[in-house]
């Protein structure tokens, strides 16, 4: 039997359109003033507290908040609602002081790149340039993903549909305009996402009532909010070191802690955001834990939305579109700026050729491409979570050794080379299969039966755990091993 949808393809197409292309116009009109390469990076460092603020959280809370909390929540309870929120909002807090050495030592810089290569020889620094695109890219496909799907979920629109009107529209105006562009339509997309999630707050508790409560939780799934929980314990610190870590190498960050015309406004710009990230993922987490908690075989991701549309109604669903909508494109343009200015910054110490390139021009031709393939896996609809934690795997295994390297001059490039190589394979030895019943080390290479429940039942958390302390761990006992000699 066919399934009935809460809104016609037709309704969903012409919302999409509009929303869509507004935003491309209103960040094509406003960038005509601001050209050069300057306005492109770093919208000429003399963005202020109101437009960093917005532009900050807006570009932190993509559409994956509307399914990865929700979905976290029904198996891995209260602690992983807990270590997302702060996993999300630690970067900003972070930023504030390792902002503050990178701006004054590199008071004309652009990305976190400038500063490792001039700690480490151009082999370590290849290395994380080339994880930082790789981690955006999966971070661009992942968002779009996201989109498509939910507007599938209302409409039964194609992903393929979804997936390229979002990218053609955005890139239109970022390719154009650049961070400012960016951080301009971040204003009124955050606006536009904070009036939309306080109304579906409102909706939500209103018509779910005593069952919006963690009493209500407890009664029916009380694992998932004690303290003894053990699964909550590991998904809480596996979200937090994933979603920090990816994070700190996210290029749309550090373009905007460039872009801050001081230091005061960035520091207060980042605890601002911080102070709104947390909330709004712990909310979009617990509706997660009420949802399933009021109906089990639900959808993990679609907790939020099994609430919000339970009355099916049409203007609900339009609601859904929107905000579905702000938040992607808000997530999508940083993405493709900030990959962007990394092929011009970045790319172009790396690749030298011998004639005089336009980098500029070169990094939009790279991001065409790049969004080409995001549009062909959108259009599959993979799991929009574990696309996720494949790129956060990833940048776990860097984060320690780089920011520990910022302040111990005792890491070598060779020493911080091997910490993450040992990292990585560690972690992708342990990390789970779609499934999450088995991994490369445990049920492939190693029969299940040698191992206990308890490392069967957390292969992610310790993969995490392997990735990000093992390389750490090495270059303690290589800076030791140097001393005794």
């Amino acid at each position: 039997m066919d399934k009935i949808y809460l809104l016609s393809q037709q309704t969903a197409l012409i919302i999409l359109i509009i929303i869509s292309f507004a935003f491309a116009i209103f960040g094509m009109f406003y960038a005509k003033k601001y050209q050069g390469i300057t306005n492109y990076l770093t919208a000429n460092r003399d963005i202020g507290l109101f437009s960093l603020t917005t532009s900050l959280t807006a570009s932190a809370l993509g559409a994956w908040i509307l399914f990865g909390p929700a979905s976290a929540a029904t198996w891995g309870g209260l602690g992983a609602i807990i270590g997302y929120s702060l996993g999300t909002a630690f970067p900003m807090i972070f930023l504030i002081y390792l902002g503050k050495k990178i701006r004054s030592e590199f008071p004309k810089g652009s990305s976190l790149i400038e500063f490792i290569r001039k700690k480490f020889r151009k082999n370590l620094f290849k290395l994380v340039l080339l994880i930082t695109i790789f981690y955006m890219f999966i971070f661009l496909c992942a968002e779009v993903t996201a989109v498509a799907v939910l507007i599938n979920f209302v409409s039964g629109t194609e992903l393929w549909i979804t997936a390229s009107i979002v990218l053609i529209t955005t890139l239109i105006y970022t390719l154009y305009g650049g961070l400012r562009a960016s951080i301009f339509t971040d204003n009124i997309q955050m606006i536009v996402i904070g009036i939309l999630l306080i109304i579906s707050f409102s909706f939500i508790v209103s018509s779910s009532g005593s069952e919006f409560t963690f009493e209500f939780v407890k009664e029916k799934n009380p694992h998932l909010v004690s303290t003894s929980y053990y699964a909550g314990y590991t998904a809480g610190i596996t979200f937090f070191i994933a979603v920090a870590a990816t994070n700190l190498f996210h290029q749309g960050n550090w373009q905007r802690v460039y872009a801050a015309k001081n230091f005061k406004t960035l520091k207060w710009s980042l605890i601002i955001s911080s102070l709104i990230i947390i909330p709004i993922v712990f909310y979009m987490g617990f509706t997660g834990l009420v949802a399933f908690s009021i109906d089990p075989s639900i959808r993990p991701d679609l907790g939020f939305f099994s609430l919000l549309l339970k009355e099916q109604s049409e203007l609900l669903s339009i609601f859904i579109i929107v905000l579905g909508l702000s938040l992607t494109i808000s997530t999508v343009d940083t993405l493709i700026n900030a990959i962007s200015s990394l092929i011009i910054v970045d790319v172009k110490t790396t690749i030298q050729f011998k004639k005089k390139i336009d980098y500029l021009k070169i990094s939009k031709y790279i991001i065409v491409i790049l969004s080409l393939i995001s549009f062909i896996i959108a259009s599959k609809g993979f799991n929009i979570l574990y696309l996720f934690l494949i790129a956060d795997l990833f940048c776990c295994a860097f984060v320690l050794t780089i920011f520990y390297s910022f302040y111990n001059k005792n890491i070598n490039e060779k020493t911080a080379n091997i910490s993450i190589i040992i990292g990585l394979i560690g972690g992708i030895l342990m990390f789970p299969t779609p499934d999450f019943t088995k991994s490369l080390m445990v049920g492939i290479f190693i029969s299940q039966d040698f191992f206990s429940p308890l490392i069967k039942q957390s292969l992610l958390f310790i993969s995490f755990v392997i990735a990000t302390f093992l390389p750490i761990l090495f270059c303690k006992l290589s800076y030791y091993k140097n001393n005794i000699k």
